[in-house]
């Protein structure tokens, strides 16, 4: 392989690092943040089992602190870059859990009343894509050499432990009454 060769896959490869950052910062502060505002912000825990409560998933308080506590903990596993995968499917099973109890039914856009399914939906296909990517070389996962699978199994657990686990924490805890549903 020649010098240029190398050269060029070394760049190739910290631009890729750099953009896999930058995604990993961008959804773990924001979904961080959700959770940080579950806790402290406005009716804080108390007032976020109360709208837990009012969507159908109860015990409301319970779900709220899960809700809070994975949101923080996701977000913080993927600004570090650790468990990129498994970080990634906890913040697709928080999208998809948001979808089906509160968005689906106000359709596809974010503008539509009470918001469709548009946000979240975004933010769990860039957390599956993100899953198949890998924490990239600017991570613990690449320091410690924790996560160092393919990208097909990342991609794979991103998506169906995702999914599965929204579908399991649905069917454990979600109970709309007919007026919810």
């Amino acid at each position: 392989m020649t010098a240029t060769a190398v050269q060029h896959i070394q760049t190739h490869s910290t631009v890729y690092s750099l953009c896999v950052l930058l995604m990993r910062v961008m959804l773990g502060g924001m979904i961080a943040s959700h959770g940080l505002n579950k806790f402290f912000g406005g009716g804080k825990i108390a007032g976020t089992a109360g709208w837990f409560d009012s969507m159908g998933m109860r015990p409301g308080r319970l779900n709220a602190l899960l809700a809070a506590t994975t949101e923080v903990g996701v977000g913080l596993l993927l600004i570090v870059g650790l468990l990129t995968p498994l970080a990634c499917a906890g913040l697709v099973s928080i999208m998809v859990v948001a979808i089906i109890t509160v968005h689906l039914k106000n359709g596809f856009f974010v503008f539509n009343a009470g918001q469709g399914i548009e946000y979240c939906l975004v933010v769990a296909v860039m957390a599956i894509a993100l899953g198949g990517l890998g924490g990239g070389k600017f991570s613990i996962d690449h320091a410690a050499k924790v996560w160092t699978m393919r990208p097909a199994i990342g991609l794979a657990v991103a998506a169906l432990v995702g999914v599965g686990g929204a579908l399991l924490q649905l069917a454990v805890f979600y109970r709309p009454t007919k007026a919810q549903a």
